[in-house]
């Protein structure tokens, strides 16, 4: 079920939020400790909301369309209702005050059900360790693969139905990783966008907030209750807000000029070839829905994204500097280590990082000049094996993510596919500043054309068989394809 069918069926009566929010926390107990989506579920609370809106309705009150739809928040954010532990036990647990951030709080007031706070990795840094107290997070669709990225509590629980939807973070790839990985839709907003204020910080000029759910319009139905300035966030942007879901229905992909980068992106050695296939026939597909497609070069893309590495463990380094003097024992592995090679940067590897996010910006404003937004993969590869994650050596590959974290620019992951292996499959929309409406027309272009989205793991799957029928996992074949998805462009059209 989707948030826009949810919604559908609390307003027909169809159902109520009780009986979806007591279908969740039941599914929850039954599948999560396997999956370890969830670090804490609020059932009481999550209850007694469910009931406020129930009777919200029944008087006539209607808040938003989020209103009674049970969602789940990534435990670096703070709510009122449980302890905010970045999945460490380095943070107090009372960090936050016990007050709802203000993502949370807007979530709240357009009548939303919190169901509790979903796994990540600690401080967003390190790897899942499986020695720690904290759930190990696993992929439905294969619990031997990674779920990829520190928002992958939320993901998991999106794709295996233990939520609708819910709110990531994302400093360089946390939201669009885990959201191509276990093949749900997840939206990096643009930086400021949304307050972050009651966030525990990973990177103060990097990080976001960001809606994760089945699909991009209820992608965008959760933007349109948390976006907006906040003052007390100092990066909080006055730019006011797009009506996003009307903007996602607002015209399809007609019209609109995609560009496609092949240098860096679709000509990486590291990219897989299953990957690369399932990104260029998403872009077929656009061009059938009556996009124009375009190759483009986008400048300094590498560059760019060893900047937002630089950025990212320079600032989290500063944050975190007189924990890992004395309490470097109570850090995991993996996060103490990442943390540690930031000390190694010196202040002006730091500034010329910035010279770099700012050169980069200026080259993409000139890509932009001729497309409306840019489509990409995800990720080198699909989910990998848990036993061959290196943090580390990923850090220094080229990367998808980081570049859009450097610019602060919006990018979504929509699933387009899966390996043979049954993997879910991903592409990435990257628009202009403040242009989510955009990216998350394209998104929704996309999927209503199509339906990776909607499809179940056979975790979820096994435990639901009317999910099971009315979406079977195995691929099914599209029609023919443009001669685009099988073309390699010259190096003239590159630099077009």
């Amino acid at each position: 079920m989707t948030i826009e069918d949810a919604a559908a069926s609390l307003r027909t009566g169809a159902t109520t939020s009780t009986a979806l929010t007591r279908t969740m926390l039941d599914r929850i107990a039954r599948l999560d400790p396997a999956l370890g989506a969830y670090v804490t579920v609020t059932e009481d609370e999550a209850l007694a909301a469910a009931a406020g809106a129930d009777a919200d309705f029944a008087r006539g009150c209607d808040r938003s369309p989020l209103q009674g739809v049970p969602l789940v928040v990534k435990d670096l954010i703070a709510t009122r209702d449980a302890p905010t532990r970045a999945n460490s036990e380095v943070l107090d647990p009372g960090w936050g005050g016990g007050a709802d951030a203000p993502a949370v709080a807007r979530l709240r007031a357009a009548g939303s059900v919190l169901l509790g706070k979903s796994t990540t990795n600690e401080f967003a840094c390190g790897l899942p360790e499986r020695t720690a107290r904290f759930p190990f997070p696993r992929n439905p669709w294969n619990p031997e693969h990674t779920p990829m990225g520190s928002s992958s509590g939320t993901a998991i629980a999106v794709s295996a139905g233990l939520a609708l939807g819910g709110l990531g973070t994302d400093t360089g790839g946390s939201v669009r990783g885990p959201a191509g990985a276990n093949g749900c839709t997840g939206l990096k907003v643009s930086f400021g966008r949304v307050p972050k204020n009651g966030v525990v910080p990973c990177a103060f000029t990097l990080d976001t907030v960001g809606p994760m759910a089945r699909s991009a319009y209820d992608c965008a139905l959760i933007l349109d209750a948390i976006a907006g300035h906040d003052p007390g966030d100092p990066y909080s942007s006055p730019v006011p807000p797009d009506r996003y879901a009307e903007g996602a229905r607002d015209g399809g992909a007609e019209g609109l000029r995609v560009g496609v980068p092949t240098r860096y992106f679709l000509d990486s050695p590291l990219l897989d070839g299953e990957v690369r296939t399932a990104v260029l026939r998403a872009a077929d597909e656009l061009a059938d829905a009556g996009a124009t497609l375009t190759y483009v070069v986008v400048p300094h893309a590498q560059e760019a994204n060893d900047a937002n590495n630089i950025t990212f463990l320079s600032e989290a380094f500063a944050y975190h500097r007189t924990n890992l003097t004395g309490r470097w024992d109570e850090y995991g592995r993996t996060t103490r280590e990442l943390l540690a090679r930031a000390a190694f940067f010196t202040g002006a590897d730091y500034v010329q990082a910035q010279r770099v996010r700012a050169l980069f910006r200026r080259g993409l404003a000139d890509v932009f000049a001729k497309v409306d937004v840019l489509l990409t993969p995800v990720s080198f590869t699909a989910a990998a094996p848990i036993a061959t994650a290196d943090l580390a050596a990923a850090l220094f590959r080229p990367g998808f993510h980081g570049p859009w974290n450097a610019s602060g620019l919006p990018s979504a992951a929509v699933p387009c596919g899966f390996t043979e292996a049954g993997l879910p499959l991903s592409f990435q929309v990257v628009g202009r500043p403040f242009a989510e409406s955009t990216v998350l027309r394209v998104a929704d272009a996309y999927q209503r054309r199509t339906d990776w989205h909607l499809r179940v793991p056979p975790t979820a799957s096994a435990d639901d068989a009317s999910a099971d029928a009315a979406h079977p996992r195995a691929a099914h074949q599209r029609g023919a394809h443009r001669g685009f998805a099988g073309s390699t462009p010259t190096p003239e059209e590159g630099a077009g």
